[in-house]
């Protein structure tokens, strides 16, 4: 039995579902919205990479390394994005959250705060998770933001880590959030979806 087992998340416009091959052309399109695959900071698929990409996720998820859902329209089944869980060590109760995107409309909406609820509440309170980690590029700044935004914490940085697209290898900033910190993360999550909602 995976540590994480397939599950549909949902919450008001949103269902994280898992990733498959019928989402290729929905994640090609959300690519495509701000032609994401340019930015030389995250690993959003190229146009003619996108059926490798959602391959690759899920030989990643029969290894158990990684479980990668389909950011979807609760009821269009529109793809609005892409978001796993990773690096998942059972035996220390340990995932990270990572392989994060959205299509450009998509940003800086209350899609990414909601998402991040609803995984880390499956996190913590399904899997009973004692931390979740989350990684980013060095330079990838508007990503560091976003997740000190959540209350994780800077765990420190990994110099020479990882190969970008282009060749060049990047730094890791590395964060964590704890189980004992979740409930007034939780709380603050949902004030930010709150307050998002009332100023609508």
């Amino acid at each position: 039995m995976a540590f994480v087992e397939p599950v549909v998340l949902t919450v008001g416009d949103l269902a994280l579902v898992p990733l498959g091959l019928e989402h290729v052309d929905g994640l090609r399109s959300a690519a495509a919205d701000g032609e994401l695959w340019r930015l030389r900071i995250t690993s959003v698929p190229t146009p003619d990479d996108t059926r490798n990409y959602v391959e690759t996720a899920l030989r990643m998820r029969e290894a158990g390394d990684r479980f990668a859902f389909a950011v979807t329209d609760a009821a269009t089944g529109e793809v609005r994005g892409t978001t796993s869980f990773h690096d998942i060590v059972p035996t220390l109760r340990r995932v990270e959250i990572g392989y994060t995107w959205y299509a450009k409309r998509w940003q800086r909406t209350h899609v990414n705060t909601t998402c991040k609820l609803l995984m880390l509440t499956h996190a913590f309170d399904v899997l009973q998770c004692h931390v979740v980690g989350w990684r980013t590029d060095n330079f990838n700044f508007a990503s560091q933001q976003a997740i000190e935004r959540l209350g994780a914490r800077k765990d420190g940085v990994l110099r020479g880590h990882a190969l970008r697209r282009d060749g060049t290898i990047r730094d890791t900033v590395m964060y964590s959030l704890r189980s004992g910190e979740w409930p007034e993360t939780r709380a603050h999550l949902q004030h930010l979806l709150e307050r998002r909602a009332a100023a609508a």
